[in-house]
């Protein structure tokens, strides 16, 4: 077992189907080239400061990276897959009936096919699993391939949350030049937050629909909460657009690599200085464009113990971000998530931009 790596769950559980990933495209794209966090350097003497310093640059303008080491082993993440995909492989009767409660802005269950057009006319193809916190103000009825893999699940969410995210959020307070633990504050995993792990399913469509939809699966966009981690994606699809007026790149992301992207609760919190990740999600090669394309996810989201507000940063005062005034807004950053997936179900297709505003910064979506 890899260092700091997630023991196995104990319980007796039904046989999970081996989880074999696709085969990387064998087409020419152009991948993004990114910075890749080490976390085993963590811990070291002067190693939070030394990825800080690596992170910094990207952090301010790009608004993603990679990070190896992070303290799963393969066979742990292939068993998350692999749950995704004996959930997915239920009749959609029974997906739907675990329908978490989208239009209160709550991703805590199964979010079905076809929920937001994409082009005018068209839906998306997009559905997803979200479990949220295991505490109990988040326990709902789940499906049993949730519930027999229950306690591995909880081990997975956690180690994404306390051993992932708060180191992130470490290096990211010394880049900002604040307290260490100001960040992990208000995301702690007792507080009352939206974070989830979350198994996302692309269904693969014909050459036609692909043509009619103009070969999107989801239009560009940056998230909604505070961090998010993709993991392990062979299937090459998703894309991200490294500066404004850049082209769109693919996001490569092999075996023991996870790619992070900051959201737009921390563009919010630094006035502007930390990038949200610019991203869509395309048809994929070719060579791979008839697979459902498999994902699994960890999104962090803020508790409703952190203030929308501009955080007291040395840096930002330095470089201009900080303005006076702007500390006094005392609305819990828990809103901002909300009320964007409140959006999802009402925005147009032809106004993407009729979008979530709330303490001065407005989301921002692309037309492709």
């Amino acid at each position: 077992m890899a260092p700091g790596a997630v023991s196995e769950a104990t319980t007796t559980v039904k046989p999970l189907e081996k989880y074999i990933h696709p085969p990387e495209t064998k087409e020419d794209v152009k991948y993004a080239d990114l910075i890749t966090l080490d976390l085993s350097e963590f811990d070291k003497p002067g190693g939070k400061e030394k990825l800080a310093e690596q992170l910094k640059e990207a952090a301010h303008t790009v608004g993603f990276f990679y990070v190896t080491n992070f303290g799963f082993t393969q066979e742990q993440i292939d068993r998350q897959f692999a749950i995704a995909k004996a959930f997915f492989a239920l009749p959609e009767d029974q997906r739907r009936s675990f329908r978490a409660p989208l239009e209160e802005g709550i991703y805590n269950g199964y979010r079905p096919l076809g929920m937001i057009e994409i082009l005018p006319g068209l839906r998306d193809n997009i559905e997803f699993y979200n479990i949220m916190k295991f505490l109990p103000q988040y326990d709902r009825v789940h499906p049993d391939i949730i519930r027999e893999h229950y306690e591995e699940i909880e081990k997975f969410h956690r180690h994404c949350h306390e051993s992932i995210a708060y180191k992130l959020f470490q290096i990211l307070a010394l880049i900002l030049e604040i307290p260490e633990d100001e960040l992990k504050n208000g995301h702690l995993y007792e507080a009352d937050c939206d974070s989830g792990l979350r198994y996302m399913c692309y269904r693969s469509r014909s050459p036609e629909e692909n043509e009619k939809f103009k070969n999107l699966y989801s239009r560009g966009h940056t998230d909604n909460g505070t961090i998010t981690f993709v993991f392990q994606q062979p299937v090459a699809a998703l894309q991200v657009k490294k500066y404004e007026d850049s082209d769109w790149e693919y996001c490569r992301i092999p075996q023991g690599t996870m790619s992070v992207n900051i959201a737009d609760l921390l563009t919010i919190l630094s006035n502007g200085y930390l990038k949200s990740g610019v991203h869509r999600v395309i048809v994929p090669p070719k060579d791979q464009q008839d697979q459902n394309r498999l994902g699994l996810l960890y999104f962090v989201r803020p508790s409703d113990r952190l203030k929308l507000r501009t955080v007291e940063s040395p840096l930002l005062r330095r470089l201009g971000y900080y303005k006076e005034g702007i500390n006094e807004i005392d609305i819990p950053a828990s809103e901002w998530t909300r009320a964007r997936i409140k959006k999802n179900w009402s925005r147009s297709p032809s106004n993407p931009n009729e979008g979530t505003s709330m303490a001065g910064f407005s989301v921002k979506h692309f037309h492709d």
